[in-house]
C-alpha cells in the first residue's frame, strides 16, 4: 500500500497547474439537474445550489451566482438570500455543441466561498477554430532537421541521495535548439542488467526543481522527467522563485508575434531531444516509448507523439494551447488565453492570430498515429473543456477519455488506479 500511494504522489508532484482543491467548512454545492451533467441541444438547464456547514444546510446566506457559456461574459448575474439553504437557478439552453456554466459565490462570518457546474451540450460535435496552415508540416519538419544537427552532448550527473537499491538517479542535460541551449531533467534507469520499456513525462506550467519518477522506474522502465527553460532541475528553490517573477516571468507569452521565435518553439523541438537522448541509451529497449504530461504538459504530450514516430503512446491530461484562436471568435480558447482580453496594436494581434495554428495541440491532434489517454473536468476554468473537446474530436487515432464532470483543473486519485492499466499494458509490462 505504501508503494501504490508513493507512486500516486510522484505522479501529481510536478505540475504546478494540477492543484487539488482545498478542503473547506463552507461549502458552496451547485450541481445540474441532470445526473450526468450533459444535455441535448436546445434543452433547458436547471443548476441546484446548495450551502452547507459541516454537511448541514445553511439558512439566509447570501449569494451571487453568474451564468455563462465556457469562459465568456455572464448571460445572467444575479444576488439572492437562500432562505433556507437551496436555489434552483433556470440557466436557459445552448443551440450549438458547448458548455454552459453556472458560478456561485456565497458569503459567510466575513469570507466569501465559491462553487460551479458546468452543463455539456452534445460536446463531442464541438469543432475546433484552429485551421490547419498548409505549410504546417513544412514549417515543423523543418525545424526538427535543423535541430537534429546539433549534437546531443549528453552529459549524465549521479544523485546518490535519490538512488534507491533498485534504481540509479541522474540529473540529464542535453543540447537543444541552437548551440548552447540545454535541456535539463531527472533520469532513472533500472540497476539490473536488461532492455527496458522507456517513459517521458513532459512538464505542466511554471519553473521548479523535478524529483524524478522514481517508483514508475522502480516497476521497471526508463524514466525521464524533463524541465523546459534550459536550466538544471535540482537547485535551491528560491532561484526558481526568482526566475518565476523574474526572466521568465510569463513565459507563455513571449514572442507570438514572431513565428520563429515564440517560446514554444524550443520547448516543442526540445521534447523531441529527449526522444533522441533516449533511443541512444544502451539500457532502452529501442521499441516501447511512450509520453506523458498534463496542462502544458498534456499539450507537449501530443505534440511529442504528433511531431516523432517513434513514440507508441501518450497520456495527456487537460491540455494546454488547444484552439488558441477561440476568443477571436466568441468561443473559449486554451491557456494561455492569448486573446481573452488584449492590450496589443491591430497589427500585433493579428500577427499573433496569424502565428497561433503553428503552435495550436489541435492541429498536433489531426496529426495522432498513436494510442492515447485523455482526461478532461468540466469546470475547468484553466484549460476550458470547449478548448480540450476541440482538440479530442479531431484525433482519429484510438482513443481512450476519462471525465470527472464535477473536477477543474484537477483530477482525483481514482484517475491513476484507471491510467496505470492502460500505461503499463501499452508498455508491456506486468504491473
Amino acid at each position: 500500500m505504501k508503494n501504490v500511494l508513493s507512486i500516486i504522489i510522484l505522479f501529481l508532484m510536478p505540475f504546478a497547474l494540477w492543484a487539488q482543491p482545498k478542503e473547506q467548512m463552507i461549502k458552496v454545492l451547485v450541481a445540474p439537474d441532470h445526473e450526468d451533467w450533459r444535455y441535448a441541444l436546445g434543452e433547458n438547464v436547471k443548476f441546484d445550489i446548495k450551502v452547507v456547514k459541516n454537511s448541514v444546510l445553511l439558512q439566509n446566506v447570501d449569494i451571487y451566482y453568474e451564468v455563462s457559456y465556457d469562459m465568456m461574459t455572464p448571460l445572467k448575474k444575479k444576488k439572492a438570500k437562500l432562505k433556507n439553504g437551496t436555489l434552483t437557478v433556470n440557466a436557459g439552453s445552448m443551440d450549438i455543441p458547448g458548455f454552459l456554466r453556472c458560478q456561485v459565490w456565497a458569503k459567510y462570518d466575513g469570507k466569501t466561498y465559491k462553487g460551479l457546474a458546468t452543463a455539456a451540450f452534445t460536446p463531442e460535435e464541438i469543432k475546433p477554430t484552429a485551421v490547419l496552415p498548409s505549410d504546417f508540416d513544412a514549417f515543423w519538419e523543418k525545424a526538427k532537421s535543423e535541430n537534429a544537427k546539433i549534437p546531443l552532448d549528453s552529459r549524465l550527473r549521479l544523485i546518490p541521495e535519490r538512488c534507491t537499491g533498485k534504481i540509479n538517479v541522474y540529473e540529464l542535460n542535453i543540447q537543444n535548439y541552437r548551440m548552447g541551449s540545454r535541456i535539463y531533467g531527472i533520469l532513472c534507469i533500472p540497476k539490473a542488467p536488461g532492455k527496458y520499456p522507456a517513459l517521458l513525462r513532459v512538464p505542466g506550467a511554471g519553473v521548479r526543481p523535478y524529483n524524478g519518477m522514481v517508483g514508475e522506474a522502480e516497476d521497471g522502465m526508463i524514466t525521464l522527467d524533463i524541465g523546459i527553460h534550459g536550466i538544471p532541475v535540482t537547485m535551491d528553490p528560491v532561484i526558481y522563485n526568482n526566475l518565476l517573477n523574474g526572466a521568465l516571468y510569463q513565459y507563455q507569452y513571449i514572442n507570438w508575434d514572431n513565428r520563429d521565435e515564440v517560446y514554444f518553439k524550443r520547448v516543442y523541438l526540445g521534447c523531441i531531444r529527449a526522444v533522441d537522448y533516449i533511443f541512444s541509451m544502451e539500457e532502452f529497449d529501442g521499441r516501447n516509448i511512450m509520453v506523458y504530461g498534463g496542462s502544458q504538459g498534456g499539450a507537449l504530450a501530443i505534440v511529442t507523439a504528433a511531431l516523432d514516430p517513434r513514440i507508441k503512446g501518450l497520456i495527456s491530461f487537460y491540455p494546454a494551447l488547444c484552439d488558441l484562436n477561440g476568443y477571436v471568435h466568441n468561443r473559449a480558447g486554451g491557456w494561455p488565453h492569448l486573446f481573452r482580453t488584449s492590450t496589443d496594436t491591430q497589427e500585433v494581434l493579428e500577427q499573433k492570430i496569424k502565428n497561433t495554428p503553428y503552435y495550436d495541440v489541435v492541429n498536433f491532434a489531426r496529426k495522432i498515429k498513436v494510442p492515447g489517454f485523455y482526461y478532461l473536468g468540466f469546470n475547468d476554468m484553466v484549460c476550458p473543456p470547449t478548448s480540450t473537446y476541440s482538440a479530442y474530436n479531431v484525433i482519429t487515432a484510438p482513443k481512450t477519455l476519462e471525465i470527472m464532470e464535477e473536477a477543474g483543473h484537477f483530477f482525483y486519485p481514482e484517475l491513476w488506479a484507471k491510467v496505470k492499466p492502460w500505461l503499463y499494458g501499452n508498455l508491456h509490462m506486468s504491473q
